[in-house]
């Protein structure tokens, strides 16, 4: 019988066909199985030993089969309670030279950032899909806002003074940073990320 368990161990040792098969089976799998209590809990022990074992790949290819089905079932990761707690190798992803990890990375992030901003968005009102206070949320957001600008200030390059539009940079660590901090933006508005700016540069 497929389980989740099967398909990432086929990912993490089979050969580079296989791999790459069973990477894109994990959505399909995924959708037929809603209903199956054991595979949400192996999807959430998967997502929580996600880093450790990503740090054991050795292969490029494997690399990237493993974050983009991580990145599927990311959602389902019932961390409502800390939604940074894979922050620390979602930004280490985000310096790959894998455009399709760096992808991964970013909408993994973009992910947490509703809940984050939900205080921001909707004064007065308790969310039901997370379990964190507003200041808890501020401080995640300061934290993001900072990690983001420190990657952009790693990464930037004179030739980036061109490019008016996101859009339009080259692809790379620097423009994925500026996808989700605009993307932060969005959701925070400007006065809040008028006091996040000056927050940064007073230290």
């Amino acid at each position: 019988m497929t389980t989740f368990v099967k398909i990432f161990r086929t990912i993490l040792t089979a050969d580079k066909d296989a791999s790459r098969k069973a990477a894109r089976e994990v959505r399909k799998f995924l959708y037929r199985s809603h209903s199956n209590r054991n595979n949400y809990d192996d999807i959430k022990n998967i997502i929580n030993n996600a880093p450790i074992e990503y740090s054991e790949i050795s292969e490029d290819w494997r690399q990237e089969n493993f974050v983009i089905a991580v990145s599927v079932i990311y959602y389902l990761h019932d961390k409502e309670n800390r939604p940074d707690f894979l922050f620390p190798w979602l930004f280490h992803l985000l310096w790959h030279k894998n455009g399709n990890i760096r992808h991964a990375a970013v909408r993994m992030i973009e992910h947490e950032l509703g809940p984050l901003t939900y205080h921001l968005r909707c004064p007065g009102k308790k969310s039901s899909f997370h379990d964190f206070s507003p200041e808890q949320a501020d401080y995640i957001i300061s934290r993001l806002f900072e990690g983001l600008h420190i990657l952009m200030n790693d990464s930037w390059k004179p030739m980036y003074k061109k490019y008016k539009y996101i859009e339009s940079l080259p692809s790379g660590t620097y423009k994925s940073a500026q996808m989700i901090l605009n993307r932060l933006e969005e959701y925070c508005g400007d006065k809040y990320i008028d006091r996040l700016k000056k927050s940064l540069s007073a230290k």
